[in-house]
């Protein structure tokens, strides 16, 4: 099975510019965990529900904090024709929970989350699980260094 066959493709995104408190209710009104952040056509990052508490909030700042403030920049992406195997075991080893599908273009066409492919196929929805939810790690987001 591959990736195409398992992503959301209604995806909303928003721009580095866009406040938080924007991106909080697009959040909430849309019912996700994460907004890919666009520049252009182009993917410039995510910002997930978690990164506006803990990047933004808990610091103290405010509602008007830009997303482009406290996404992350390093984005993990797949494309839509990769098996669906391989990017549950990747996930689980970058201990992401959600990756942004991209085309050949390297065009956003869909979301794949950990809840789509247990939808598929819980045994690597399982695996991946068991990576991600493991403490620490290179996108661990600790609030060390974030004031």
């Amino acid at each position: 099975m591959i990736v195409r066959d398992a992503m959301s493709r209604d995806v909303q995104t928003v721009g580095p510019e866009t406040t938080i408190k924007e991106a909080a209710r697009l959040v909430a009104d849309a019912d996700v965990g994460a907004l890919p952040v666009a520049a252009g056509d182009r993917l410039a990052g995510m910002v997930t529900d978690r990164d506006i508490a803990i990047r933004a909030i808990a610091i103290g700042k405010g509602p008007e904090t830009t997303v482009g403030e406290v996404m992350t920049s390093d984005v993990l992406y797949c494309h839509e024709d990769e098996d669906i195997d391989h990017v549950s075991r990747n996930m689980g080893e970058k201990q992401v929970r959600r990756l942004p599908v991209v085309d050949v273009d390297k065009r956003l066409v869909g979301i794949v989350s950990l809840a789509d492919i247990a939808t598929l196929s819980g045994e690597n929805a399982g695996e991946a699980l068991q990576g991600i939810t493991q403490p620490g790690g290179e996108r661990s987001q600790a609030i060390e260094g974030r004031a």
